[in-house]
């Protein structure tokens, strides 16, 4: 495998019950349901690190990032919709 590949971090479902301190079953569970995303290769489940930020806040990390950006400008997008609707 080429070393210069960035690969994003993946975790066993064991691993990600001992980081959340749950069950290993409470993790399928979550997987099952989709509260976890992750990926199943052959027989085993792949959990990349963005999918743990899914528990907390119910969004894909990027999806997070780009609400959180949302907010931050929607002061200003509500200010130039009022100045346009009032024609100023």
């Amino acid at each position: 495998m080429n070393s210069n590949v960035l690969s994003p971090k993946v975790y066993t479902p064991e691993q990600v019950a001992e980081i959340l301190q749950l069950s290993k079953n409470t993790v399928y569970e979550l997987i099952n349901r989709g509260e976890i995303i992750a990926k199943k290769i052959g027989k085993v489940y792949r959990i990349p690190a963005s999918s743990i930020s899914f528990v907390f806040t119910g969004l894909d990390y990027d999806l997070l990032k780009s609400e959180e950006e949302d907010l931050k400008n929607l002061s200003r997008i509500q200010a130039e919709i009022t100045k346009v609707r009032s024609g100023k």
